[in-house]
């Protein structure tokens, strides 16, 4: 496959992924980060502890950066700093629109 082509269907790939995100949940978003995340994460502003070195699903949602496409991407992406969580597809879009509801 030519790299042209392979870098349509990444760009393809990326416009499918952000229609899912117009889908996703973000209260389902937030039950799950409860559960999977607020051992390390501040995941909302009633929680009282997490990690020191990692930054808080509000600190996240603030980057300048920020889109709920690279989260989810992140999230089903193995990397060594986390652990590898289970998640789904719909799953990660779910964590990743919480973490955008949480921007100002």
């Amino acid at each position: 496959m030519e790299l042209a082509q392979m870098k349509g269907l990444i760009i393809a790939a990326t416009v499918l992924g952000a229609s899912q995100a117009l889908a996703a949940d973000p209260d389902h978003g937030a039950d799950l980060a409860k559960r999977w995340c607020a051992a390390c994460h501040l995941v909302d502003g009633a929680q009282k502890q997490a990690s020191a070195d990692v930054p808080s699903f509000a600190m996240i949602a603030q980057k300048s950066d920020f889109t709920p496409e690279k989260v989810a991407f992140f999230l089903l992406d193995p990397h060594p700093k986390m652990p590898n969580f289970p998640l789904s597809r719909s799953e990660a879009a779910d964590i990743a629109a919480y973490i955008g509801s949480l921007r100002k």
